[in-house]
């Protein structure tokens, strides 16, 4: 339950080689080269001490790739949701039996008319989720995932969502937020939410707000390993002089074809499977 404990343990899925990128909002990319970013994104997590479990690609599913959408992870087990983009539908039954294959437990499966998804969760202290309400993720999904986690004693506060770009476009909450270190965060103020902003201030998080050419280019989705060392893109290169600047350990990947043109950074592609001191 949290957002920049150390990374321990994740899951992520192999690309898709074919597929309507189109239709599911890519910029169509070189397949061979989105398949060598994605082998050498698994072999930097590995580096920093990360167990990397990899599961295999679901062919023609091209947002599967980013496998933190289709569940939500707690200490307990995990959730598996249901997805509102309905190119992404099948992707949770798939979700679920990684979690099956990797002896995880399911605490439940999100059913009509609730729909979420995973990049819409973002853990605010040790009990405390976050959960956008926007064209992904419905409150019937936040009160599907809240009555899942009570008996953990976790409890969800609700941020409404902007409407940006519309609903064919993406946008989760933590498009607009990521987590570094215990008390920093990087956030594009445009797109948050007044409130969440006023939250998160009162918090005590430090903020490092950045501009719309480096939110273009994927510097708010920041995956943190462990308090203080980061992965992202190597697009944002202003957020990464900024992180530096604090004393932030940032690696970088080449997402050309994996990260830009899917609109998906670092924090898309895996799902955390454990996190712990």
């Amino acid at each position: 339950t949290s957002m920049i404990s150390p990374l321990r343990r994740v899951l992520v899925r192999r690309p898709s080689r074919d597929g309507d990128w189109a239709g599911g909002g890519w910029r169509t990319p070189d397949v061979g080269l989105l398949a060598r970013q994605h082998e050498a994104f698994c072999e930097l997590l590995a580096r920093l001490g990360v167990e990397v479990e990899v599961a295999a690609a679901l062919d023609g599913q091209v947002d599967s790739v980013y496998m933190h959408d289709p569940l939500v992870m707690t200490g307990r087990g995990g959730i598996v949701l249901r997805m509102a983009k309905p190119a992404r539908r099948a992707e949770p039954c798939h979700a679920a039996e990684e979690l099956e294959r990797l002896a995880i437990p399911v605490l439940g499966k999100l059913a009509a008319p609730a729909c979420a998804d995973g990049g819409d969760r973002f853990w605010l202290d040790d009990t405390t989720m976050a959960v956008g309400l926007g064209y992904r993720t419905n409150r019937a999904g936040a009160e599907a995932i809240s009555s899942l986690v009570e008996p953990e004693g976790l409890t969800v506060e609700a941020y409404d969502m902007p409407h940006d770009r519309g609903p064919d476009s993406v946008l989760h909450l933590q498009s607009f937020v990521s987590g570094i270190s215990e008390d920093l965060l990087v956030v594009y103020e445009p797109l948050t939410p007044v409130r969440l902003l006023e939250d998160l201030r009162a918090r005590g998080f430090d903020l490092i707000a950045i501009d719309h050419d480096d939110y273009l280019a994927l510097g708010c989705n920041v995956l943190s390993v462990r308090p203080g060392v980061v992965v992202m893109c190597d697009s944002a290169r202003g957020v990464r002089r900024a992180l530096e600047r604090r004393g932030i350990e940032v690696h970088v990947y080449e997402g050309s074809e994996l990260s830009l043109k899917g609109d998906g950074g670092p924090t898309c592609l895996t799902a955390p499977l454990l996190r712990s001191a």
